[in-house]
C-alpha cells in the first residue's frame, strides 16, 4: 500500500516538474477554497442574533428586590441577612409567572416589614441561576426562615394563600398561654401538637429550637401547614394534657393521645416531623391544586371513593368557618368508629349524671330543649360536680348550634308530637376539645314545670338502647361499617369552580335522565356544592340539597345513601348543554325578531339531557353517529354523515344525529367502546338497536343499504288506540291484553331464531373442533416420527464420535511414541557429535605435536 502511495506521488512529482503551470493552479484552487471555507463558518456564527440583555420584571415602586441577571451571589449575602426572606424564581415569558407577578406585589406590600421578597430571573443563559438550578416550571416559590430552607411553596398562586403560606412559615409555633388558649387549640379537628418548654432556668431551653426545626420541617412536608404545632411554658396549663418539661404532645382524637418517646427515638427535628406525620390522624384534607398541569387529584381519586366538598374559603380568616365546622363534624362522627361502639357497650352507663340546662324553643310551646354538658374524666383536674353554662350575657350564643339541632322533627306533623323518639337524646357532638362534650336532648314540656326546673340542676342520664342512640346519629362509626369507606376532602369553590361545573354544578342538565326530584341548581345558597366520585367505577354522585335541611343534614343522608349495599343515589351525567350565547340574544332580541328564522340543521345535536327525547322517539328512525373532538377519523367521516342528512332531509321519518361523547356522559346501556360508531335506532323497535358492522367502510352506498335494512316498519307498531275509543270497559283491558300477548309471542320468535343461530353455530364451531382436532393428532404422530428419527440419529452420531475419539487416543499414543524416539535419537546425536569433536581435537593436537617437533628437529 505504502509502495502505490509512494509511486503515485512520484509521478504526480514528475507530471508538476513537466508542467510548472499545473503545480500553480492547484496550489491556488487550494487557497481559495480555504479561505471560502473560513468565510462560510465566520457568517454561520452570526445567523444567530445575540439574546436581548434582560429587563426588570417587576415594578420599582413594588418592595420586591429584582435580580433580572440572575446573581445568586447577592440573593444568598442578603437572604443570610434577613430573618424570614422569599425567593421568587421566573422566566419572563412564563405567562404562570406574569399572572403571579400581580398577586406577589400584593402581598410584598402587606407584609414588606416582615418578610424580605427576592425574585431571580433563572431564564438569563448567562446568570449564575440558570446554571446551578434546573426548573422544570416556573415561577417557584421558596420560603427561608433564618438559615432553615428552602419551604417550597406548591399552591396557587393567589394573594391571600400566599400570605397564608407566609403568615405560617413566620409563626411556626403557636404560643398558648392559658387552659382556654390550649382547649381551643385542641378543639380544631386538624391534628395538633403540643410541646412544653419551661424558660425560667434559661433564657432558651436546648430544646426548643429542635422543636422549632420540627415545625419548619412538617412546612417543608406540608406547605399547607395542616399539623400545627404550639408550644407551652406555663407549668400549671401543661398539666391540663400531663405534659412534662421538654415533651411534645400528639393529640389524636379517634385513638389514645401520644407523647414522644424520647428513650426509643432521637430528639432530633426530622424524628419529630416523621413520627407526627406517623401517628397523626387527618378526616378532613385540603386540595390545593396550583391552577398549572398536576397529578394532585389523579393521585387522590385512585384511592377509593372521595367527598369532594366546595366551600368558599378564606386562608386568612381567624378561625374556621361555620359550613367548614358542620363539615368537619360529619366528618369526626363519620370517623369515630370507637364512638360507635361506646354507644352501644355503655347501657350500664344510667348511674353517670350530667350537668343540663333547659331551653326554651322560640318556635315551640309544647317542647324543650335540654342542652348537657358531660365532663371527661379522662383528663386530669377536672371533676365531675363541675356545672357550668356560659350566661346570656357572656357567651348566650354557644347553646344555639345545640338548641338548633336539638329538635330536628320540630317542622313534622303535630301527631308526631307524642311520639316516643322525643324523650330520647341525640349526642351532638359540636365541640372536638378532650376536655367535655355536650348533648342536646328534646324534651316534651310538662303542665306544671316548677320555676327551679329551668335553672341548671344535676339530672341522671336516662337509660337508653345503643339501637336507639344509633338512630339519633346515623353516620357515627359508619367508617367501620361499610366497605365503601370515603375520604373527605376540601376545595375552594372560588379556585375550583371549574371542576365543580363539570362535576355538575350549576345547571342540572341530567337531572330529568334519572331523577325526578332536587333543585336545577345543585350550588346552595351559601355557596357550596359537594359530590361523590368514584374513579375506580367511573360514576360520580351529585348532592341535592333540600332549601330546609342544613349542609350536616344533607351530608349525612347524602353519606348513608352511598354506604348502604344497594345505593339509593343515581349516576349523575354530565353534558354540554345547547346554548348559543343568551347574553348575545339579550343584546340583540329586536334583530333576531326582524331577521328570519335559522334553516334547520341537518345533523342533530344530541346532549346529555336531550338524548332520550331524541333518540328514543318511537315515530322515527334514528342514526346516532359517536364522536370526539380529538378522533381524527371522526372528522373524516363529517362530510359523508352530511352528504347523507341531506339526502334524507326530504324524509320526516329517518334522523340523522350526532353526539360528542367526551363532552357527554351516556347512561351505560347507550355508550360504545370506541369512535368512530354507528348505531340505528329503528323506530318502533328501540330497544333492537343495531351497531354498522366494523369490518365495512363507512361509505355513503353501505350507510343507506344499513339503514334500509334495518329501519322500522309499521308492521312492528303496536297500533295506538284512538283517544275517543280509550273508555274504561273490558274491551279496553282484553285489547291491552291481547296486545301484551301479541309483543311476547313476536318476543319468542326471535329468541327462537336467536336460539337456532346460536346452535348453529355451535355445530359449527364443535365441527371445527374436530377438524382441528384430528390434524393435531397427525401432527403429533408426525412429531413422533420425527422424534424417533432424530434419537436414531443421535444414537448414530454418538457411536460415530465414540470411535473418532479412540481413533484420536491412538493416534496420541503413536505420537507420544515418536517423541520419546525423536529425542533418544537427538541424545544419540550429541554423544556422536561430542566423540566427533573429540576425535577432532585429538588428531589436531597430535598435528600440532608432529609440527613442533618438526620445527625442532630443523
Amino acid at each position: 500500500m505504502l509502495r502505490r502511495v509512494r509511486q503515485s506521488l512520484r509521478q504526480v512529482l514528475f507530471l508538476m516538474a513537466r508542467r510548472p503551470g499545473l503545480l500553480c493552479g492547484a496550489i491556488l484552487l487550494g487557497v481559495l477554497l480555504v479561505l471560502a471555507v473560513k468565510f462560510t463558518c465566520s457568517r454561520a456564527k452570526n445567523v444567530v442574533a445575540a439574546a436581548r440583555p434582560p429587563v426588570r420584571f417587576f415594578s420599582s415602586e413594588a418592595p420586591v428586590v429584582d435580580f433580572y441577571f440572575g446573581q445568586l451571589d447577592q440573593v444568598d449575602r442578603i437572604r443570610s441577612m434577613a430573618e424570614v426572606s422569599l425567593i421568587f424564581f421566573y422566566a419572563p415569558w412564563c405567562a404562570h409567572s406574569m399572572a403571579a407577578r400581580q398577586e406577589l406585589q400584593q402581598v410584598a406590600k402587606r407584609l414588606a416589614k416582615q418578610v424580605r421578597f427576592l425574585a431571580v430571573n433563572c431564564w438569563w443563559n448567562q446568570g449564575k441561576c440558570r446554571k446551578q438550578y434546573r426548573f422544570f416550571h416556573f415561577p417557584i416559590i421558596h420560603m427561608f426562615y433564618r438559615r432553615f430552607g428552602p419551604i417550597e411553596y406548591r399552591g396557587p398562586i393567589v394573594a391571600p394563600y400566599v400570605e397564608s403560606f407566609i403568615l405560617r412559615v413566620i409563626t411556626p409555633l403557636i404560643y398558648l398561654p392559658s387552659p382556654s388558649s390550649l382547649k381551643e387549640f385542641l378543639s380544631y379537628h386538624e391534628p395538633r401538637v403540643v410541646g412544653f418548654f419551661q424558660f425560667n432556668s434559661s433564657p432558651q431551653p436546648p430544646g426548643y429550637i429542635t422543636y422549632l426545626s420540627s415545625a419548619l420541617q412538617a412546612l417543608r412536608r406540608d406547605f399547607q401547614g395542616v399539623v400545627r404545632f404550639g408550644v407551652v411554658t406555663n407549668k400549671h396549663v401543661a398539666e391540663a394534657i400531663s405534659l412534662q418539661d421538654e415533651s411534645v404532645y400528639l393529640h389524636r382524637r379517634f385513638n389514645t393521645s401520644l407523647i414522644f418517646p424520647r428513650r426509643e427515638l432521637n430528639f432530633t427535628s426530622e424524628a419529630i416531623c416523621r413520627w407526627v406525620f406517623e401517628h397523626s390522624e387527618t378526616v378532613l384534607r385540603w386540595l390545593q391544586p396550583p391552577g398549572t398541569k398536576s397529578h394532585l387529584l389523579e393521585q387522590e381519586l385512585t384511592k377509593g371513593p372521595a367527598l369532594l366538598l366546595f366551600l368558599p374559603h378564606n386562608p386568612l380568616g381567624s378561625g374556621p368557618s361555620p359550613l367548614l365546622q358542620q363539615v368537619a363534624d360529619v366528618a369526626v362522627r363519620y370517623h369515630s368508629c370507637d364512638n360507635a361502639d361506646r354507644l352501644s357497650s355503655d347501657d350500664g352507663s344510667a348511674s353517670r349524671s350530667l350537668c343540663c340546662q333547659s331551653v326554651p324553643l322560640p318556635d315551640s310551646s309544647t317542647r324543650m330543649c335540654e342542652v348537657c354538658l358531660k365532663t371527661s374524666p379522662a383528663i386530669p383536674g377536672s371533676s365531675s360536680s363541675c356545672c357550668w353554662f356560659p350566661s346570656v350575657a357572656q357567651e348566650g350564643d354557644v347553646l344555639q348550634p345545640y338548641v338548633r339541632d336539638c329538635c330536628l322533627n320540630r317542622g313534622s306533623a303535630s301527631a308526631s308530637v307524642n311520639n316516643s323518639t322525643l324523650s330520647s337524646c341525640g349526642n351532638f357532638l359540636s365541640n372536638y376539645s378532650p376536655f367535655g362534650q355536650y348533648s342536646a336532648c328534646c324534651r316534651q314540656k310538662k303542665p306544671h314545670l316548677d320555676e327551679s326546673d329551668a335553672g341548671t340542676r344535676e339530672v341522671p342520664l336516662p337509660p337508653s338502647s345503643g339501637a336507639q342512640q344509633r338512630e339519633d346519629d346515623g353516620i357515627t362509626g359508619l367508617q367501620c361499617q361499610t366497605n365503601r369507606t370515603l375520604r373527605f376532602y376540601l376545595l375552594d369553590v372560588a379556585l375550583n369552580w371549574a371542576l365543580a361545573v363539570r362535576l355538575g354544578a350549576g345547571g342540572n342538565a341530567s337531572a330529568p335522565l334519572h331523577q325526578n326530584a332536587g333543585s336545577d341548581d345543585d350550588r346552595s345558597g351559601d355557596g357550596s356544592f359537594a359530590a361523590i366520585v368514584n374513579l375506580k367505577d367511573e360514576v360520580h354522585y351529585v348532592l341535592h340539597r333540600s332549601p330546609a335541611a342544613t349542609l350536616s343534614e344533607s351530608l349525612e343522608t347524602f353519606i348513608r345513601n352511598f354506604s348502604a349495599p344497594y345505593s339509593l343515589l343515581h349516576r349523575h351525567l354530565v353534558g354540554e348543554e345547547v346554548r348559543k350565547g343568551a347574553e348575545e340574544e339579550t343584546k340583540h332580541e329586536d334583530d333576531r325578531q326582524q331577521s328570519p328564522p335559522p334553516p334547520p340543521l341537518l345533523v342533530t345535536e344530541v346532549t346529555t339531557s336531550s338524548f332520550l327525547p331524541i333518540v328514543m322517539d318511537i315515530h322515527k328512525d334514528v342514526l346516532l353517529f359517536y364522536y370526539t373532538q380529538w378522533c381524527g377519523f371522526c372528522s373524516v367521516l363529517n362530510h359523508i354523515i352530511l352528504q347523507l342528512a341531506r339526502l334524507l332531509q326530504a324524509n320526516g321519518a329517518v334522523t340523522v344525529a350526532r353526539v360528542n361523547v367526551a363532552r357527554n356522559d351516556l347512561p351505560w346501556e347507550f355508550m360504545v367502546d370506541h369512535v368512530p360508531s354507528i348505531l340505528l335506532f329503528p323506530k318502533y323497535r328501540k330497544h333492537f338497536s343495531v351497531k354498522f358492522p366494523d369490518q365495512l367502510p363507512i361509505t355513503l352506498p353501505n350507510l343507506l343499504r344499513f339503514i334500509l335494512q334495518h329501519a322500522g316498519s309499521v308492521q312492528y307498531a303496536d297500533k295506538p288506540v284512538p283517544a275517543e275509543a280509550e273508555a274504561p270497559g273490558p274491551g279496553a283491558v282484553f285489547r291491552a291484553e291481547f296486545l301484551e300477548l301479541q309483543h311476547e309471542v313476536q318476543m319468542l320468535r326471535q329468541a327462537r331464531e336467536r336460539l337456532s343461530q346460536q346452535l348453529a353455530q355451535l355445530w359449527r364451531d364443535n365441527r371445527r373442533l374436530n377438524f382441528d382436532a384430528r390434524s393435531l393428532e397427525a401432527q403429533n404422530a408426525e412429531l413422533h416420527q420425527e422424534r424417533q428419527n432424530l434419537e436414531e440419529q443421535h444414537r448414530e452420531k454418538s457411536r460415530q464420535l465414540g470411535k473418532a475419539v479412540r481413533r484420536l487416543q491412538e493416534l496420541a499414543d503413536a505420537s507420544e511414541d515418536l517423541l520419546n524416539e525423536n529425542a533418544l535419537l537427538r541424545a544419540l546425536l550429541v554423544a556422536l557429535k561430542d566423540r566427533a569433536e573429540a576425535k577432532d581435537q585429538a588428531e589436531a593436537e597430535l598435528h600440532e605435536e608432529e609440527e613442533k617437533r618438526s620445527h625442532m628437529a630443523s
